[in-house]
């Protein structure tokens, strides 16, 4: 005889099979694999079209930035920062729309998803200002052409050599050797010392009882024993003679133009020359301080 039990339980498995397979029957299949594949070919036909334009595009930026290569070397750090950042923007554009196309043809709702974002994108937005804003300053300082790697400068309180110019961050080396890194954004106004001739003031106080003309004609034939030795030096040094400070000193003023870069170590060795020969002339002279006012030409 035949256990109800066992059998309720043997026939329970092969009805839930038996319905999976006529479920399974009235599916088309065909319909399916035929959908699936045509996704799966548009997929793939977006991927090579967006992939085959980045490239294209690529390189036709790369051909408009190497046709206006400079053989200045910081004319070409320039030109470099500005390629790779048209390329990282024309990257991530092409980036979007293959990704806009994917999505699309996998039915996703991308203007649904965009628009519910909208509050995510200004949150968002507010918190990048900053960081928008440092690339935006950083683009047009490199596009205006206001400073090169190696300009001598001075931006706010910080003056030294820069030694690099990115997109979010300007980098000066002060003469003590400290890297500043500097964010665009904070740059307002930029004093750069190495476009134009540079003029430079050598003062030498003097006291009351200093014989002028024995000082003059001791910084004069200083002057003609050395300024040919130093090319950078443009035209004859000016000697203004005696002068005032603003706190009433007296000073015995020279004046050089020289060109960019050369004015401090031009003045470090005219400053040691006047004093050895005032010294050597038996002219006494108070304790020497330094007056050097770089100015555009």
């Amino acid at each position: 005889m035949f256990n109800p039990i066992n059998l309720a339980v043997v026939e329970t498995p092969t009805k839930q099979v038996s319905v999976w397979m006529k479920l399974a029957k009235k599916i088309d299949w065909q319909q399916i694999i035929i959908n699936i594949g045509g996704k799966i070919l548009e997929i793939v036909l977006f991927i090579l079209l967006f992939w085959v334009i980045d490239r294209l595009g690529k390189r036709l930026i790369h051909h408009l930035f190497l046709t206006n290569a400079n053989t200045s070397d910081t004319a070409n750090n320039r030109i470099s920062t500005i390629f790779t950042l048209s390329l990282n923007i024309y990257h991530y554009v092409i980036m979007f729309f293959g990704i806009y196309a994917v999505l699309s043809v996998l039915g996703v709702p991308v203007g649904t998803l965009i628009a519910s974002a909208g509050i995510f994108s200004v949150a968002l937005g507010l918190g990048a200002q900053g960081f928008v804003s440092d690339i935006v300053t950083g683009f047009f300082i490199l596009l205006e052409d206001q400073i090169d790697v190696g300009d001598y400068v001075k931006i706010e309180t910080i003056e030294g050599t820069v030694s690099a110019i990115g997109l979010r961050t300007t980098q000066v080396t002060s003469p003590d050797g400290t890297l500043n890194f500097i964010p665009n954004r904070k740059i307002l106004i930029i004093s750069n010392q190495s476009r134009n001739d540079m003029r430079v003031l050598i003062d030498l106080y003097i006291l009351t009882t200093t014989p002028v003309q024995d000082l003059t004609n001791v910084v004069r034939e200083t002057n003609s024993d050395l300024v040919s030795q130093y090319p950078d030096i443009i035209g004859e040094p000016d000697i203004q003679g005696v002068t005032t400070q603003a706190d009433g000193t007296l000073v015995f003023r020279v004046q050089f133009y020289v060109k960019n870069g050369m004015q401090f170590a031009i003045q470090r060795d005219f400053l040691a020359a006047y004093l050895d020969a005032a010294r050597a002339a038996g002219i006494q002279l108070p304790s020497p301080r330094l007056n050097i006012a770089p100015t555009h030409k």
